[in-house]
């Protein structure tokens, strides 16, 4: 099975270093222009999010709704400047950044985000399939996490740009990175 991530196109939240809300994407021209480099797929999901539902429109997918391809619930922090907690709150950010387990703003841990998008990936049938998902930074940093089995706090250490592609593979015993964050 090949798996094909693409991360979300940029928001008003992504350009400010923020924690998302259920914001729409700023130019879905650009998804649009990308379209032309995506190839077929047997299936197609994307996050119920609306950044990720317009996303795979401009992309000109039809892609079923996937839930376990939410973003990361930031909790409290949902529409929130990284630099302005980071101010006011320096103990609890430093030991999100720093702590797999730790959820300080009430939602999800990295450790709950890995779990849920490595039971995703576990779950889906191997074959000789082509799938595309339209998800977050977060989500596809998860799957790279589980793929190539790197510990918990190797999260934070990749990073993903907005209209970017991770192509996974999966044989019959595990899941493999082939490429991460290629501009689409």
């Amino acid at each position: 099975m090949r798996l094909t991530l693409i991360c979300h196109a940029a928001t008003a939240a992504t350009r400010a270093a923020a924690f998302p809300l259920d914001e729409p994407i700023d130019e879905p021209g650009a998804a649009a222009a990308a379209a032309a480099k995506l190839q077929t797929a047997d299936r197609v999901w994307t996050s119920p999010a609306l950044r990720a539902r317009q996303t795979a429109s401009a992309l000109g997918l039809e892609a079923a709704i996937e839930p376990l391809l939410r973003d990361a619930d930031c909790g409290r922090w949902a529409g929130r400047r990284l630099a302005a907690l980071q101010g006011e709150e320096p103990d609890a950010v430093a030991a999100w950044l720093s702590d797999p387990s730790a959820a300080p703003h009430g939602g999800e841990s990295v450790l709950d985000v890995l779990r849920r998008v490595g039971s995703w990936l576990d779950g889906l049938t191997a074959g000789r399939s082509r799938a595309i998902a339209v998800t977050h930074p977060a989500v596809v940093r998860a799957a790279i996490v589980h793929a190539i089995g790197a510990p918990p706090p190797s999260f934070w250490r990749i990073d993903i740009e907005p209209l970017s592609l991770t192509d996974l593979r999966r044989g019959p015993r595990h899941w493999t990175l082939r490429a991460a964050g290629v501009p689409l």
